[in-house]
């Protein structure tokens, strides 16, 4: 019955979101996960360990809360198996895992950006664009803000979307909660800082490995948006996913930036900037690197269309197991 959990999630996160009152009083998923990985930080990445030591501990914290939040997730779903008489269940299901999608808010995010560099110009575009990036964005010029905004739409589209999607199909709703958990780590302790590097190296690498195949994924989707898109290139985006994806810094950004950037003959990527350090990144695609407020929106057209290919892949897929 996944697919018919997955179609409910997708529909209901693009229809409302993860509404502001439901998070203002009871906050969220992520939150709660990321309250339990933050309380596991504190108590155990003691900076007067050992290296190895704080390794151990970071596996340990990882194990805790995967376990956690399998053993909720299945609750949930045995709960609602029992109380409930099908289809309710599944739809009930669905509502819950729809918080885990990120369709919505990646939209609204990044769309943010594009009008804020329409109405308050170069501060403006910069303030909207620290939101969603970890880079300084002070020194940023418009193409700059813009390139940053199409870079996060395509990255948090492979795993803010495509990956929840993939492991909630696989896996049910425990599938899909226990990859939010593995992503959140990654994105609170799966740093190369000092801080971090020991403690954070099993949420950093079992990242990796669970956004494989939803980054390959979001490349092929992406590549068969822009061929059916007016205004988009097909065939420059997989060249340049098959010539720049496996050079990027990440094992797995590389596959939706270098397939965003060959459609909308950009290139994304390139050199930039964390706190003081400059990374010098390979850059994806061949296009200009001039992007504007205009690119943004012609990014997010794109994002849109790839969503709507998206849907009517799990419906073909929901239509297949009742046929």
């Amino acid at each position: 019955m996944y697919p018919f959990t997955t179609l409910i999630a997708m529909a209901l996160d693009v229809a409302c979101g993860y509404p502001a009152w439901v998070f203002a009083r009871i906050g969220h998923p992520v939150s709660w996960i990321g309250g339990l990985i933050a309380w596991c930080e504190a108590r155990w990445n003691d900076p007067r360990l050992s290296f190895a030591h704080r390794r151990r501990n970071g596996v340990l914290a990882l194990g805790v809360t995967l376990a956690a939040t399998a053993a909720v997730t299945i609750a949930i779903v045995v709960a609602l198996g029992l109380l409930l008489p099908r289809p309710w269940d599944i739809i009930c299901t669905g509502v819950i895992a729809s918080t885990l999608i990120a369709q919505r808010s990646l939209y609204e995010h990044v769309n943010a950006v594009a009008n804020a560099l329409q109405s308050g110009g170069l501060d403006g575009g910069r303030h909207a664009v620290a939101q969603i990036v970890g880079r300084r964005t002070d020194a940023l010029d418009e193409a700059g803000v813009s390139r940053a905004a199409i870079e996060s739409l395509a990255e948090n589209y492979s795993d803010g979307v495509v990956a929840p999607l993939f492991w909630l199909l696989i896996g049910g709703l425990p599938g899909a909660a226990l990859y939010k958990a593995i992503n959140t780590g990654d994105s609170m302790v799966g740093h190369r800082s000092e801080r971090y590097l020991a403690y954070g190296w099993a949420s950093a690498r079992l990242d990796d490995l669970v956004n494989l195949p939803a980054s390959r994924l979001a490349a092929v989707f992406i590549i068969l948006a822009a061929a059916v898109l007016p205004g988009c290139n097909a065939r420059a985006a997989v060249r340049a996913v098959r010539r720049d994806a496996r050079h990027h810094g990440s094992p797995n950004a590389g596959w939706p930036e270098a397939a965003f950037a060959g459609a909308l003959g950009l290139r994304l990527a390139g050199p930039r900037i964390y706190g003081d350090e400059t990374v010098t990144g390979h850059w994806m695609g061949d296009g200009r690197p001039e992007a504007t407020s205009a690119d943004i929106r012609r990014a997010l057209r794109l994002y849109r269309t790839v969503c709507l290919l998206q849907f009517l892949t799990v419906a073909a897929l929901a239509l297949l197991l009742i046929t």
